[in-house]
């Protein structure tokens, strides 16, 4: 039977199978467990067995299924709960085995036990797992019934408990973190299962990836490969490996490109290794996405023992070349730190991932596939798999390869001071090596770091680290061990394992501390935390990879409704509620919303929706700015001064305030397309200034001010763009417009940076009569009669700004129904659009509205009939 392997170390079978293959397959066969689990509390023997919601799964989905729980997502039932986290746990199947051949092995693999197990088979102890991320596998040929029904079993003992008793036996480390309880840092669990600054704390325990049963002889056990591709791009090297466990004479590598074969090669096995080499003329590139094709070939190792196919295994790959380039710049101190594929260098304008749910097992190759393709839509090209979560599923790194996304994987390392005692340095080794070798296949993946924020908590609580001191026993004696994990095992794992992916010790991680702008690269959090800084003042606080900053904002109303218990009717549906407040997991978060709304614009409580809208706008705004001031100093060969922007983050794992950019349920905030705009192939920029010049050097009451406005274009494309330049001007009460000029024909924009086009005053009837403060500029860039680019800068804050509510707000749908055009008669700010059905997705939202222009939507999921149900809310409404 043939063996579906996408993934290195683990090979997974393309359909549950029950039978042995038919003639011709490959011998090995693979059973899924999947059918007949039960569970129960193991103190509640009375109470006996349940049957489980799904599998995989976990207890909570379990006990939700039986309706033993209320839905933890729902109001404050989270605190209902938390025993569940403390409760030890009993899962249990009965299965059939084959009879197996005189040379015939069984084995029991599984992928993922979430985390201190104890697994029994036909009342004999057979496993005990610690560590929820490593795949274990044993061999029980001589412990299967063959005649009547197997009986496995697995107790979950409470993680929660455990974490806390290792923190007791080791009581001289300085055991301390942000988020959670510091005994997380002793357990391999999913760290955000113990409560984040987003996320509820749900100490979930489970089967949560699959168990098999695989019957062969002789198999394929770990199928891997590298490439090498030359810097002409003409030529490739693809050397792959296959490992084999037990008797086999030949592999057969056979490498295809849309069911073409390439090349094929069959070599003997020596020593229980089979390898060769592929050297491929004019391949078939990987590029991200915005950037080239996907092309994905197939690499199959097929095992073959005296004629007899024992092992078919197959994997994807993707032919590409990935640096990341670190080199001095001219005229600003530091180095680059940008990603180049295929010799092109890629301004990584992306996302933050975090798990999509706090019940891992729920989330479906589906629900994957959905949050990229949210991705690349918004014109992201790069998600970073943050290190408090898991490693996630294939599906996921699948989609990513099919799509073009970039992935920065982080080891699972975060904020904290992790512990470094010979068992955890073993654990951690091992699930290192385990899960790089599952993932090192996808060409999406150009970078691993050792942990998230490890750095910054060491140097906020002033823990031991020589950055001159290379003995690295000696770091272990250190009041930051850990330091061993990121220097010296994760380096020796990766480059053992992915030689030519780069391994960065941390994120951030760079120059003289981790705040240290000039090199490596920069978790910004001085907007939001730190010195909350002023959103408009982005550009002073750029880095060369800004790889987190970010901004709250409320969730959908239709989201907060699904979580209210009484829904719309519910008491507590209001911003400043208890239930409300309870999602949201930040600390001060009524303050910081609170001054970042108050600094920028008038809001009010009621109605909510406006209110939500409100905090909404203000994170577009404020991540917009981000994009486009950092976004503006990709200048191009020698002058990357900022290479990439990831924001903080672009989904939740439940409904929740957070900086998610869209929520648990898809629904994008309006930060997601000012994004997606910011991150269009061709955009213009606006910065307004004032600068106030006194008559002379005494006077303190003759002041003149001066507003400018600074202008600038991106071209992400690879080639030249010659476009117009055009600048427009509205009065913000009247709408009169006030400026209307071509300010360039033909201006060059240079592939692949930004380019600074002129610098002018706001353009006004009446200077030094503050006209300034309330003209609204547009600017333009057209390309062969085309609009391809357009941004309205406003006065700010815009909250001193007059805005006026439309008297002729046109809202209109094509026949069609596949466009939505906007117009109104004075300058509006974020119109942004509603729908009642979900299936309704706009590919555009919270657009800027000028006098004399319509402004069109492209919409998916609308009928004409439903023209009138459309909601629309502005600032100012």
């Amino acid at each position: 039977m043939e063996i579906k392997g996408n993934q290195c170390g683990l090979v997974t079978p393309s359909t549950s199978l029950s039978t042995k293959p038919a003639s011709g397959m490959a011998r090995r066969t693979v059973i899924s467990l999947q059918t007949n689990w039960v569970f129960r509390q193991a103190d509640s023997e009375s109470e006996g067995f349940l049957p489980v919601a799904q599998f995989p799964t976990n207890v909570h989905l379990d006990l939700l299924q039986n309706k033993l729980i209320p839905d933890p997502f729902i109001g404050k039932n989270e605190n209902l709960v938390q025993w569940v986290g403390e409760k030890t746990w009993i899962y249990k199947t009965t299965f059939f085995s084959p009879k197996l051949l005189t040379s015939e092995k069984a084995v029991l693999a599984f992928d993922g036990l979430d985390t201190y197990a104890t697994v029994v088979l036909n009342h004999q102890q057979i496993l005990k797992t610690d560590n929820m991320f490593i795949p274990e596998r044993v061999n029980v040929t001589k412990l299967l019934n063959y005649d009547r029904d197997n009986v496995l079993e697995i107790t979950f003992d409470p993680t929660y408990i455990i974490g806390k008793k290792i923190v007791e036996k080791y009581p001289n480390h300085h055991w301390g973190c942000w988020n959670g309880d510091p005994s997380r840092l002793a357990v391999r669990k999913a760290q955000y299962h113990y409560g984040w600054d987003w996320g509820p704390t749900l100490m979930t325990c489970g089967p949560w990836k699959p168990i098999l049963l695989e019957v062969y002889t002789s198999r394929i056990s770990d199928l891997c490969f590298t490439t090498d591709v030359d810097k002409s791009l003409e030529s490739a090297r693809v050397v792959t490996k296959a490992d084999i466990e037990g008797e086999g004479d030949t592999v057969t590598f056979e490498l295809t490109l849309d069911d073409q074969t390439v090349e094929s090669q069959t070599v003997n096995i020596s020593g229980g290794l089979a390898t060769t080499t592929f050297d491929i003329q004019h391949p078939k590139l990987w590029y991200p996405a915005k950037y080239g094709q996907q092309p994905l070939y197939h690499l199959t190792a097929t095992l073959q023992n005296k004629g007899t196919k024992e092992d078919i295994v197959s994997k994807r790959l993707g032919i590409r070349k990935a640096e990341l380039i670190q080199r001095k710049l001219e005229d600003q101190p530091g180095t680059s730190f940008f990603f180049e594929v295929n010799n092109i260098p890629v301004f990584c304008g992306g996302s933050d991932w975090i798990p999509a749910d706090n019940f891992l097992p729920r989330i479906s190759p589906k629900r994957y596939r959905d949050w990229v393709k949210l991705v690349v839509d918004g014109n992201q090209v790069m998600i970073r798999v943050w290190a408090g979560g898991i490693f996630e599923a294939q599906a996921f790194y699948d989609a990513c390869d099919e799509m073009g996304v970039l992935v920065w994987q982080d080891f699972l390392f975060g904020c904290g001071n992790y512990p470094a005692h010979p068992e955890f340095l073993e654990s951690v080794k091992r699930e290192a090596t385990e899960n790089v070798k599952l993932l090192r296949h996808h060409p999406c993946i150009v970078i691993y770091a050792g942990n998230n924020e490890d750095y910054q908590y060491q140097e906020s609580e002033g823990l031991t680290y020589d950055p001159g001191n290379h003995d690295s026993k000696s770091w272990l004696k250190t009041d930051f061990p850990a330091r061993y994990i990121y220097e010296k095992v994760l380096v020796d794992v990766t480059k053992e394992l992915v030689p030519n992916t780069y391994y960065h010790f941390g994120s951030p991680y760079g120059g003289k501390n981790t705040t240290d702008p000039t090199v490596g690269d920069l978790h910004q959090w001085n907007v939001w935390h730190g010195t909350q800084e002023k959103y408009q003042n982005f550009d002073k606080l750029v880095g060369r990879f800004v790889s987190e900053f970010g901004m709250e904002a409320f969730p959908n109303m239709k989201t907060i409704d699904a979580y209210l218990p009484e829904g719309i009717n519910d008491p507590d549906r209001y911003p400043q509620s208890s239930t409300v407040d309870f999602h949201n997991k930040a600390d001060g978060h009524e303050r910081r919303i609170a001054l970042y709304l108050v600094e920028n614009m008038q809001y009010k409580f009621e109605p909510f929706e406006q209110y939500v809208y409100c905090t909404q706008l203000m994170q577009a705004e404020c991540i917009a700015s981000a994009y486009r001031l950092w976004k503006r100093q990709w200048k191009g060969p020698g002058r990357e001064y900022c290479a990439g922007v990831l924001v903080w983050q672009i989904n939740d794992c439940w409904p929740v305030t957070s900086w998610a950019i869209v929520d648990y349920y898809l629904r994008p905030k309006h930060a997601y397309y000012t994004v997606k705009r910011e991150l269009e192939p061709i955009t213009i920029g606006l910065k307004r200034t004032m600068t106030a010049i006194p008559e002379d050097k005494y006077t303190g009451a003759y002041i003149k001010k001066v507003y400018e406005i600074e202008m600038w274009a991106s071209n992400l494309t690879l080639e030249n763009r010659t476009c117009d330049v055009q600048l427009k001007a509205w009065d913000v009460v009247t709408g009169e417009e006030m400026y209307s000029k071509i300010l360039h024909n033909g201006f060059t924009l240079e592939a692949n940076r930004s380019v600074e086009i002129t610098k002018f005053e706001v353009p006004v009837h009446h200077k030094n009569a503050d006209e300034e403060l309330r003209t609204v500029v547009a600017a333009y860039l057209v390309e062969s009669g085309k609009q391809v680019a357009r941004y309205v800068n406003w006065p700010e804050p815009l909250k001193y700004t007059h805005l006026q509510k439309p008297k002729n707000l046109a809202i209109k749908v094509s026949h069609d129904a596949t466009m939505v055009q906007i117009s109104a008669e004075v300058p509006v700010k974020g119109v942004a659009l509603y729908a009642n059905d979900d299936s309704v997705a706009f590919e555009d939202n919270c657009v800027d509205i000028v006098p004399g222009e319509t402004v069109f939507i492209g919409v998916k999921g609308l009928k004409k009939s439903e023209e009138g149900s459309l909601t629309v809310r502005y600032l100012g409404l």
